[in-house]
């Protein structure tokens, strides 16, 4: 993948062809504006258009309307020329006031329901009553009380009652932290006994003009539910069929809407003086010519002047980046989530979508290297991205397919260590290629292997961007340029040979370009920012500024150190699958249970593949990233009408 070039082109013509040139390029779909105060020169005497976008809010309210009809609007091809929209503005607000008046009937509705639910979930702590609370109710001398209140008030109430005759509870039910039950207190002591309670948080739930016995009121206020649910039903389905009539004139409605915010939009990045307009943003260069000849098409004196981007812009070019291949499109191009995460590659940045779908998918296959598991992913991927379009669907894939790769090379399926010997057999081998437990040192040590060759990937990649950005001082004499690369390269060979690893270079030699990399990296500023013809500050004093940068030095080192030393984690995770996998076969014991192996499987597939994803993800953002990703761009976004697919 690639960054496409980009064009600025200038746009000036007399106000009188402005709108019809909003309109051109809206149709275009390839001009991105910009604020064109930082293309024109503030002598010109420019000034910016006023106006309000009222389009805005109309278009929030009938998305809020369409999404409560359970409408989703397309925007349709729409030409300048469809006229006012003042019919539209009409029906709209007829229909904003008919799915209003609706809305509202139904919010009373289910608002009787609530309450009658929650009655119903009262009433059901005296359900084993069965006398007629009417008759309780009309009693002469007495009244009761149904209702709550706190378990640690009714505990208390013993201590009321040695003071007052009357304090009585008698409990029905125990919900939680709440005592159920009731109280009777004669008429003549009621607003007492009632005080009393009140004191203890007593809540009464009982209205006094009800009749008969709990079970009746319960079956009541059921079909009351059921009757009003009924009603709210049939207001559902006149709402859907007025939506369903109105849906296409809702369509359009919302697309000349959109025409007209879209328009706005570039009207409020424009200037203008008392006779002609100025308009100003970026076109793809390889439409940059279909586009002038567009303009042409406008006639009058409206023109275009088309022209390469150059550091003297205040602003910097979008980035659009451009695909590979179909063939590979499958492969790289869902990882562009990830890069995306970190930030939008800029103008002259290297896109990184290739490197990562990479070596992500080598990292997680290694570190979660089991055929039976993988294959598993690559399905619950497969399905993701079908059923729920989910981008990291699209990434499990491949994913999957690598741990299928290294679960060969490791030789475990579902956990089994053995189940691939007679493929070996079959292929000529003596078993199978890596046992991991016999051979901790030798994947710890290809785990560092690996590390080392990324790092000095990701230092090269920025030695390449640094030269795309005209950045030569950088890319020969920086931490992450040549020096950098040749004092890791020397140092990783040192240390493999002090491990009797493999150590192609001659260590002599080796060390003395360390020290010599080491005294340009500690004095590079002056001719990094020479080569780079940028100013350079005299520091104050030089043994201060010698000191800084010996520190920035040691830093550097422990950096590569720490940078490399992280990618033991690759070793660890191939470690620890394997030991999770032996826990579960230990606990589905000699006769290994079944059920235990399956579900230990999908626990391992759960939790392991989520820290592994991770884990692969930061081994991509700080050791490799950090080194050679800037990501400070801005996405492409031309101003388009899009077609609906249903026109």
């Amino acid at each position: 993948m690639a960054i496409e070039r980009m064009n600025v082109v200038k746009i000036s013509g007399n106000l009188a062809d402005f709108d019809r040139t909003l309109d051109e390029i809206c149709a275009s779909g390839v001009f991105q504006p910009e604020n064109a105060e930082s293309f024109y020169s503030a002598g010109m005497g420019l000034k910016p258009f006023d106006g309000e976008n009222t389009a805005e809010s109309k278009i929030a309210e009938l998305e809020t309307l369409a999404g409560n009809a359970g409408i989703k609007l397309h925007v349709r091809e729409h030409a300048a020329s469809d006229g006012d929209t003042g019919e539209d503005e009409t029906f709209f607000g007829e229909l904003s006031e008919r799915l209003k008046t609706y809305a509202e009937e139904k919010k009373a509705l289910s608002e009787q329901i609530e309450l009658c639910r929650n009655a119903i979930a009262n009433y059901s702590h005296f359900k084993d009553l069965e006398v007629d609370l009417g008759e309780i109710a009309d009693c002469r001398y007495v009244k009761p009380r149904f209702g709550h209140m706190p378990r640690a008030a009714y505990e208390r109430i013993a201590e009321y009652a040695k003071d007052h005759p009357y304090i009585r509870f008698f409990p029905c039910s125990m919900d939680g932290d709440e005592c159920w039950g009731v109280y009777f207190a004669p008429k003549e002591k009621l607003s007492e006994v009632d005080g009393v309670f009140a004191s203890l948080f007593f809540q009464k739930i009982f209205r006094s003009d009800v009749s008969g016995t709990v079970a009746e009121l319960i079956a009541g206020l059921q079909n009351n539910i059921e009757l009003v649910q009924k009603q709210i039903d049939a207001l559902d389905k006149e709402a859907e069929a007025m939506c369903k009539d109105e849906e296409p004139h809702m369509n359009l409605y919302y697309s000349k809407l959109c025409y007209d915010s879209a328009k706005f939009e570039m009207r409020a990045m424009a200037y203008h003086n008392k006779e002609c307009f100025f308009l100003a943003g970026w076109v793809p260069q390889k439409n940059a010519a279909a586009f002038e000849k567009r303009l042409k098409t406008l006639g009058g004196d409206v023109t275009a002047e088309i022209t390469e981007p150059d550091e003297s812009l205040k602003v910097k070019p979008p980035v659009r980046v451009t695909g590979f291949a179909k063939i590979l499109r499958f492969l790289v191009a869902p990882y562009t989530f990830y890069v995306d995460m970190y930030g939008t590659p800029s103008y002259n940045d290297l896109d990184v979508t290739a490197f990562v779908a990479v070596t992500y998918t080598v990292l997680f296959g290694m570190m979660f290297g089991d055929m039976g598991q993988g294959f598993v992913l690559a399905v619950v991927g497969a399905l993701m991205w079908k059923l729920k379009h989910m981008a990291l669907g699209k990434i499990l894939v491949p994913c999957g397919m690598s741990s299928m790769v290294f679960g060969f090379v490791f030789g475990s399926v579902f956990g089994y260590e053995h189940l691939l010997d007679p493929v070996y057999k079959a292929l000529g081998m003596s078993g199978k290629p890596i046992e991991v437990f016999e051979n901790v040192n030798l994947v710890l040590l290809i785990a560092i292997a690996i590390g080392v060759g990324l790092v000095m990937c990701a230092i090269l990649l920025n030695i390449v961007g640094c030269i795309k950005r005209k950045c030569f001082g950088e890319a020969l004499l920086s931490q992450n340029g040549l020096c950098g690369l040749i004092l890791y390269a020397c140092g990783a060979n040192l240390a493999s040979a002090f491990m009797k690893g493999p150590a192609p270079f001659d260590a002599g030699v080796c060390g003395v370009l360390i020290g010599i990399c080491a005294v340009i990296l500690i004095i590079k500023e002056p001719f990094i920012e020479a080569i780079d013809r940028h100013h350079f500050e005299k520091p104050e004093s030089l043994v201060d500024f010698l000191l800084q940068n010996i520190f920035e030095f040691v830093e550097y080192i422990l950096s590569y150190m720490s940078n490399t030393v992280s990618f033991l984690r690759v070793g660890a995770f191939v470690l620890v699958h394997a030991g999770m996998m032996m826990v579960v076969f230990s606990l589905a014991g000699a006769n290994e249970n079944i059920v235990v192996i399956v579900l230990g499987n999908i626990l391992v597939i759960a939790l392991e593949g989520l820290l592994t994803g991770i884990q692969a993800l930061r081994l991509e953002y700080y050791e490799m990233f950090s080194r050679f990703y800037i990501g400070d761009g801005r996405k492409f976004t031309p101003v388009r009408v899009k077609k609906s697919e249903n026109n």
